[in-house]
């Protein structure tokens, strides 16, 4: 099965080939390889520095906080997310430190912190799937999220079976072509909507 993005033009290898798979392999992720993911995400960059990101983390090996953090995510994930070797909750502080001012970036600097990381776990062979289907209060409760910070996101992070770990129609999905919009339909100029002439 080919999972490279079929790009229409030349990208970094390691964006063409990053992709969010739903079916994960009983492979553990190790500590050094943790830290490294973690370690991306730091230096990514943010508003006035701010590095608004908190992860909250669990592997697969510590079962009980494992199955805690996999409870904060809607029932359609947790059927495939239990595979995975690591889970991570991404919480985004919404005020500055420096000022106590809302910080409007926020959430924009969650992604690029999950994005580096992603990107760094892709190059030593892992994927990362994202997802939005999160239960943000119940994820607050269970772990005394403060007032001024929010879960935004959850990653699941291991390594790509395409075995039968995951229900067919995720397998299916797994393996189908990949699609993205084409650049025209949202890289616009002199006005919105319509599209640059290079897209």
């Amino acid at each position: 099965m080919s999972t490279q993005a079929q790009t229409d033009h030349p990208i970094h290898e390691l964006i063409a080939k990053r992709w969010s798979p739903y079916a994960f392999s009983e492979r553990t992720v190790s500590t050094a390889d943790l830290q490294s993911l973690f370690e991306a995400a730091r230096w990514a960059p943010s508003s006035y520095n701010e590095q608004p990101w908190r992860f909250l983390v669990a592997t697969r090996g510590e079962t009980a906080e494992f199955d805690r953090l996999l409870s904060c995510l809607v029932e359609p994930n947790r059927i495939w997310a239990r595979n995975a070797a690591a889970l991570v909750l991404t919480i985004a502080s919404r005020a500055f430190e420096r000022n106590g001012k809302p910080n409007a970036a926020a959430v924009h600097d969650i992604g690029l912190a999950s994005a580096t990381l992603t990107l760094e776990a892709t190059a030593r062979g892992m994927v990362v799937h994202q997802m939005i289907g999160i239960e943000p209060e119940r994820a607050r409760s269970l772990y005394e999220i403060p007032p001024r910070c929010d879960a935004i996101t959850a990653l699941a992070i291991g390594y790509f079976d395409p075995g039968d770990r995951v229900p067919e129609a995720l397998r299916k999905r797994d393996a189908g072509p990949r699609h993205r919009k084409p650049m025209r339909a949202f890289v616009f100029s002199t006005k919105f909507g319509e599209p640059a002439d290079f897209a």
